[in-house]
């Protein structure tokens, strides 16, 4: 039996027996920045510190992973900021960017430690950031075995969030409808969550169609628009207009057509347009950014923005890192570019701070990942150290390509605080 695509997204994913519940986890299908390299956690870090700073160091700083997979992002900023504590730690700094005077990379002693009434009570020794943070990972999942025992494991977030909330390729997978642009209008696609065998259904309700007039214009009405004044969003050079977006992170991604266009692949809806209705994840990011106290909302993932919508969707699927046909049947990712100007508007709305869009490869190399190579004199001097120097921006290299991971819209949200320096662009 056919149903809306949001339906069927839901119960794929997030059901019982649903792709991002059963199993292995994300990383058994498809890479992330995560997964790449041990720089985006370091990176994230120093972003943190920048949070921390805005807050006055307060005596209990949030970090907040919504989408967590099984935890790799937390574990890794766990180690981390233990590291830079000056404890022991089993991971350890990552030596892909380097500390800064000032930083919580930077050691310091205690009697060195500036008494200030930014702390718990005046002529208080500051704590450490790793005595202050309290890690919580969001995932429908449950908690993976061996776990460290520093990261809270919820399926919900938070509430009176202080500090950072971080969303990686999380909202490409919250569950969206699609529309069919025909001769009397937007109409929602049906799939078989069996066989991905699309049909055309009914009309689309009042509040999507007020939402694909806004975010996604058919092609009777082209959009000229490049966001929404009143809120004060900044755009960086990086999110300039081009001809599709941000190229997908994930390995061969393509648009709908691109998937099923080979032999076998399931019958799909062809018109002059088809959109993914964002809508679902305008509400999704709101209330994220509704859980925030104070302190800073990102969102990670790969997108386009209205100039620039694709005329046939993206929407795909990934499993065993390959892309595949999307198929709703729970044995495979499905996930869909994200309006990223939308989500952005939706969450500036709750918060009333602007926020910026920025791509990856701008934000990590403001946060000190540049990817240079390591000088060829360094060869003859340590050749182990070159090797291992070169590894460390091979890696970072991967995170800032801009037709592949750097691509990514970072997007900034800060509540009750300014942008953090690496970000205010």
């Amino acid at each position: 039996m056919s149903i809306p695509w949001r339906d069927a997204m839901s119960h794929a994913l997030y059901g019982q027996d649903g792709f991002f519940v059963a199993g292995g986890g994300p990383a058994d299908h498809f890479r992330t920045s995560v997964h790449a390299s041990p720089a985006f956690a370091a990176a994230l870090l120093r972003l943190l510190s920048q949070v921390d700073a805005a807050l006055g160091h307060p005596p209990r700083l949030d970090v907040v992973d919504v989408g967590a997979g099984r935890g790799e992002l937390l574990r890794a900023l766990v180690g981390l900021a233990v590291g830079v504590s000056g404890e022991p730690t089993h991971s350890g700094r990552s030596g892909l960017i380097p500390a800064w005077v000032g930083s919580p990379e930077t050691p310091t002693s205690t009697a060195s430690v500036r008494r200030s009434p930014d702390g718990p009570s005046c002529g208080t020794v500051r704590r450490s950031l790793a005595e202050r943070v309290r890690f919580t990972a969001v995932e429908y999942a449950h908690r993976p075995e061996n776990l460290p025992e520093e990261i809270n494991w919820t399926a919900e977030i938070p509430d009176e969030i202080n500090g950072l909330l971080i969303a990686t390729e999380w909202l490409d997978n919250v569950p969206l409808d699609v529309a069919v642009h025909t001769t009397d209008g937007w109409r929602y696609v049906l799939v078989d969550p069996d066989s991905g065998v699309e049909t055309v259904g009914e009309l689309v309700n009042a509040a999507d169609v007020d939402w694909l007039t806004t975010w996604w214009p058919s092609p009777a009405s082209p959009s000229s628009a490049t966001g929404d004044p009143d809120l004060g969003l900044t755009w960086s050079d990086a999110t300039s207009r081009d001809e599709s977006g941000f190229r997908a992170a994930r390995p061969a991604q393509g648009s709908s057509l691109t998937a099923r266009s080979r032999p076998g692949c399931p019958e799909t809806l062809h018109s002059d347009h088809r959109a993914e209705i964002g809508r679902s994840r305008d509400e999704a990011w709101a209330n994220a950014v509704r859980q925030i106290s104070r302190g800073l909302a990102v969102a990670v993932d790969y997108g386009h923005l209205r100039e620039g919508r694709p005329v046939d969707g993206t929407l795909t699927g990934y499993r065993g890192g390959r892309q595949v046909p999307p198929v709703p049947d729970g044995s495979s990712d499905v996930t869909a570019h994200v309006a990223m100007d939308s989500v952005a508007s939706a969450g500036a709305a709750v918060a009333r701070c602007a926020y910026s869009l920025i791509s990856q490869a701008e934000v990590l190399r403001a946060l000190g990942a540049d990817g240079g190579r390591p000088p060829l004199s360094l060869a003859g001097t340590d050749p182990a150290g070159y090797v291992r120097a070169l590894a460390a921006a091979s890696a970072v290299a991967e995170l800032t390509d801009p037709a592949g991971l750097g691509g990514h819209l970072w997007l900034h949200q800060p509540v009750g605080i300014g942008l953090p320096p690496a970000v205010a662009r």
